[in-house]
């Protein structure tokens, strides 16, 4: 019996998910910068024809990697919490969402400390406002909705309580106290909510 053909599409989303899954997992051991393409490619088990069919270079394929790390994030954030939430508790929860997130190996060095030496500053942040930003944004709209936060420059208060939640998450990617951070979380998310 003859093997039926593997439609194009899937090909091409296997060859991409190797390439990502190979390329992360190097980056992580070996960093972005000592990684090469010949190490990639043979890790994906596929050609060097193929990375460039997908990827322009190597930037492109890290850009992926922190695409697909951050969307991964974004799920979590969006599994825990709802609009049926009190704000608070989806602003806590979110948050606390992400720190759990990003306690998967290698993920927050990654993002935080790789991804902006790498790609730099504009790179990044496309990857963060298809998907951090996005749901921060989320959380506070819904705080506005609920009566907080008024008058309070919502983009500015973004940029700072993403700022917190990054560095928590290096913080406690590097062994600080999780329950600690999340204790600190939820306080201060309590007094930007109470005084908006």
């Amino acid at each position: 019996m003859q093997q039926k053909p593997i439609p194009n599409a899937d090909r091409t989303r296997t060859t991409r998910a190797a390439l990502i899954a190979a390329a992360r997992r190097l980056f992580i051991e070996q960093s972005y910068a000592d990684t090469g393409t010949p190490q990639i490619v043979k890790e994906a088990g596929v050609t060097r024809g193929a990375l460039y069919h997908h990827f322009e270079d190597k930037a492109a394929l890290f850009e992926a990697v922190l695409d697909a790390e951050a969307e991964a994030i974004a799920t979590v954030i969006e599994a825990r919490t709802d609009t049926d939430m009190a704000a608070l508790d989806a602003l806590t929860i979110g948050g606390e969402a992400y720190l759990d997130a990003m306690m998967e190996p290698g993920r927050a060095h990654l993002l935080l400390v790789e991804g902006p030496a790498a790609l730099g500053p504009e790179r990044l942040a496309s990857i963060h406002a298809r998907h951090g930003d996005r749901t921060l944004a989320d959380g506070l709209r819904h705080a506005q909705t609920q009566g907080h936060l008024s008058g309070v420059p919502a983009a500015a208060l973004a940029t700072l309580l993403s700022a917190m939640f990054d560095s928590a998450a290096v913080e406690v990617s590097g062994g600080a106290s999780m329950k600690e951070h999340k204790d600190a979380l939820r306080y201060v998310l309590g007094k930007v909510l109470s005084t908006g």
